[in-house]
């Protein structure tokens, strides 16, 4: 399944979040494949990932807790979308 991943970066966590991101690259556990990343000039920025394992999403999420605040949502790709419209149409 898909996830979209949503960050801010609060100025008070910016040092620390940094130097981890740079050190480490933020690169998700094993089981969690990260699609892309972007990051917005404005301190937000989010990823698409895709996992199986929740546990891994959650480990990566437990990961950054103490700097960023983050949200995740479970996410359809437009066919898979389209068709569950489709079906509430009939």
């Amino acid at each position: 399944m898909k996830f979209i991943v949503s960050w801010s970066l609060p100025q008070a966590t910016y040092q620390g979040s940094t130097e981890r991101f740079l050190k480490t690259g933020g690169m998700p556990p094993a089981g969690v494949n990260l699609i892309g990343r972007w990051h917005g000039m404005s301190g937000k920025g989010f990823a698409v990932v895709e996992t199986s394992d929740p546990k891994a999403l959650y480990a990566w999420f437990a990961e950054w807790t103490e700097f960023l605040p983050i949200e995740t949502t479970p996410c359809l790709e437009d066919a898979d979308a389209g068709a569950v419209m489709a079906a509430l149409k009939k």
